[in-house]
């Protein structure tokens, strides 16, 4: 009887012990950086951008309604339909973005400005999280230099991919348009505020495809285009 008893405890105490063991957390085998955007009010209102170490990585937004209007984008109900697309962007960038995340302990800093009465940028957040680390901080203006340069960066592959859907969209219903589009997004690759042209391709390689458009916009089309496979 006693060894009955011993047995059953001992079986108890077995089963305590699994039903308590932690499950395991899964770890990504690449490292992953990942910036996300919030502020109402604008024409991509929200988006998060999630960049792999080797390049690869996931462009999520919600863009505001097709109205335009300022009553409509204020509205979170107002919303159009959510953009999912995959990006791949050069190993320069890439290796800027892994290079900054580190020196800033995978943000685990403080990242948001203490200085008051500074206007809303959006809210923001940067992760980091991999093998060696994980870590995020969320601001709405930094003072720090590689977290003001981070975003900057980030900022300029989002506008791309947003000016990315204006071109398919203005290929199909407003070709009168592209000119002074593809003009301004010239002036933006200038300035650096648009990053990454490679991901936009499609759309670029489209638009120069097309006979039926006027030449000068084939033209800065491909002129981008060129652009794009020289950054890789």
């Amino acid at each position: 009887m006693k060894v009955f008893v011993l047995m059953a405890g001992l079986a108890t105490a077995s089963f305590a012990q699994t039903a308590v063991a932690p499950a395991a957390v899964p770890v990504l085998s690449t490292p992953q950086v990942s910036f996300q955007f919030e502020r109402i009010g604008l024409p991509v209102p929200k988006f998060t951008l999630a960049v792999n170490e080797d390049g690869t990585g996931t462009y999520q937004a919600q863009v505001a309604s097709a109205s335009g209007s300022t009553e409509a984008i204020g509205q979170a109900n107002a919303a159009g339909p959510p953009v999912n697309r995959a990006i791949r962007i050069s190993g320069a960038t890439a290796e800027t973005i892994f290079k900054a995340a580190r020196s800033l302990d995978r943000f685990n800093i403080e990242c948001a400005s203490k200085a008051k009465n500074i206007a809303d940028t959006g809210k923001k957040t940067l992760s980091y999280t991999g093998a060696d680390g994980q870590g995020a901080c969320h601001y709405n203006y930094s003072d720090n230099k590689s977290v003001a340069q981070l975003t900057s960066l980030f900022q300029a592959i989002a506008f791309t991919m947003d000016e990315g859907r204006k071109l398919g969209f203005m290929h199909r219903f407003d070709r009168l348009g592209l000119y002074s589009e593809m003009d301004a997004l010239d002036h933006e690759v200038v300035e650096k505020r648009a990053l990454e042209l490679g991901n936009i391709a499609p759309e670029l390689k489209a638009i120069v495809s097309d006979d039926a458009l006027m030449q000068r916009v084939r033209e800065k089309a491909a002129k981008l285009l060129a652009q794009a496979e020289e950054a890789k």
